[in-house]
């Protein structure tokens, strides 16, 4: 054992010399001191170090810089794209509502006698929506209970039930309580139209009391007969199906509505018309 630590420190020391000895020669050649030499070869590993901190450091806050600086474009390219799709939805309604006024222009044109007032849905029924909803019209703009609510094409949606000062609140052609005297345009058997309520029918209507040997066909439209709520020829909905009642004595005819509830946005009340 002592043999041993005897010869390591022979060779500890034999590396000292040979160190010594390089460090000398390579002062002698560059011209400088040899313990300068040393104190360099100490702290070279130091600086080298300290410079792999700072570039570390510099990438650091060079990443956290570009990350706030994408941060800030992400945010003003989200606030660009919210602004374009709320420019195409105004852009949207806006042809939406010139569709509409252009088919009322024609109905104007078609029907003198009619006086309309424009509505906007404002409200809808949370229970089955599509059998009611609420415009933003009332009795402060002639609004009176009865009045016939259309779309600009003709089609009825229901009639006014209800009316505030401010508001009204329709029952559409789908409630199952409203009953409307209605023809079969192409070949003018008459019957009633109401709500259709039964299972698999949902959201469309039925067609009463039709003849037996009435000649139903799909695709056949519907229109109103006229009374004092409606006139005639308005249009209620279109022959998807038909079959005879329970009693056999008579038909009936399934219907999907002419209007497309889920889409309506504005409507027209008619406040007059030339009932004859």
């Amino acid at each position: 054992m002592r043999h041993f630590f005897t010869s390591r420190i022979r060779w500890i020391m034999a590396l000292a010399v040979i160190v010594t000895v390089v460090l000398a020669v390579a002062a002698n050649l560059t011209g400088r001191d040899f313990p300068g030499m040393v104190v360099q070869s100490l702290l070279s590993p130091i600086r080298a170090g300290a410079q792999s901190l700072v570039r570390q450091a510099e990438q650091f806050y060079s990443y956290m810089f570009r990350y706030e600086a994408l941060q800030a474009e992400n945010e003003a390219l989200r606030r660009q794209i919210a602004e374009m799709r709320e420019d195409a939805r105004n852009a949207d309604s806006v042809s939406r509502e010139n569709d509409r006024l252009r088919a009322l222009l024609e109905l104007q044109t078609l029907h003198e006698d009619y006086t309309l007032l424009d509505s906007y849905i404002i409200s809808r029924e949370s229970v089955d929506w599509a059998s009611g909803f609420t415009l933003n019209r009332g009795s402060s703009s002639g609004v009176e209970e009865g009045m016939c609510v259309i779309t600009a094409n003709s089609e009825v949606v229901g009639i006014i039930e209800e009316v505030g000062p401010n508001y009204a609140k329709v029952r559409t052609v789908l409630d199952a309580s409203l009953e409307i005297s209605a023809t079969i345009a192409s070949s003018g058997y008459n019957g009633m139209v109401r709500g259709n309520y039964e299972e698999g029918y949902s959201n469309m209507m039925r067609m009463d009391y039709l003849p037996t040997s009435a000649v139903i066909r799909n695709q056949d439209q519907v229109v109103t007969s006229g009374s004092s709520m409606y006139p005639k020829n308005l249009v209620l909905g279109y022959v998807v199906d038909a079959g005879f009642s329970d009693t056999g004595v008579a038909k009936y005819a399934i219907l999907t509505p002419a209007v497309t509830f889920g889409q309506l946005e504005q409507v027209f009340i008619l406040t007059s018309f030339n009932a004859e």
